[in-house]
């Protein structure tokens, strides 16, 4: 199983909160997906899971435009995997919104695992919804001996990431998953290993 997150956006590249509002890849996460593409073009993936926004799954065409393994897999899109939601700092500029609550709320709205953003999702609240599309929808592939290919999100890959690595809520607060960097596992016995 590969976790990807998408290339940068055009908000990222803006630093706005983006959350679940359906921004496009930048130039540059273009080019991150381009490479991430080119670094697993190799890798034979039987089906590809995605959120229902266009940065994970145009991220997910870029990969496989460059994959010379793979036989046109099937591509599973579900809300389950979309960011985590940034309720009412969906849209804002981060530094914008820094000035306004403080450097420390807003680094507990980001950073903290239980802390929701006002409206908004913690990761906590995240992981009700990834985790059991884990479970009930990318294992079964896994189990059946399928290559896997999951292009998501930073927060929506975090709470994957601190599930199947047996993270604790403290641990999973200095992860962070890069834009476009493709993080590989072996999954056998029910059980994952980083692989790389």
């Amino acid at each position: 199983m590969v976790l990807l997150r998408h290339g940068q956006s055009v908000w990222n590249a803006e630093n706005i909160f983006t959350g679940w509002t359906d921004v496009d890849l930048s130039p540059k996460g273009e080019e991150e997906a381009k490479s991430a593409g080119e670094k697993m073009a190799e890798i034979s993936f039987d089906v590809i899971h995605t959120s229902k926004l266009i940065r994970a799954q145009k991220t997910a065409e870029i990969v496989m435009s460059h994959n010379t393994a793979s036989n046109n897999p099937p591509t599973r899109q579900d809300q389950r995997l979309n960011e985590r939601h940034y309720g009412s700092l969906q849209g804002l500029n981060k530094d914008e919104t820094r000035e306004k609550y403080g450097d420390e709320q807003v680094h507990i709205w980001r950073r903290s695992y239980d802390v929701p953003p006002p409206d908004g999702e913690s990761l906590e609240m995240c992981a009700e919804r990834t985790l059991p599309y884990l479970i009930e929808e990318i294992e079964p592939d896994l189990r059946a001996g399928k290559n896997v290919l999951v292009a998501a999100h930073g927060n929506s890959l975090r709470s994957i990431v601190m599930s199947i690595e047996n993270l604790s809520p403290e641990e999973i607060l200095t992860v962070e998953i890069p834009t476009g960097i493709p993080i590989h596992y072996q999954f056998e016995n029910g059980k994952y290993s980083r692989i790389n």
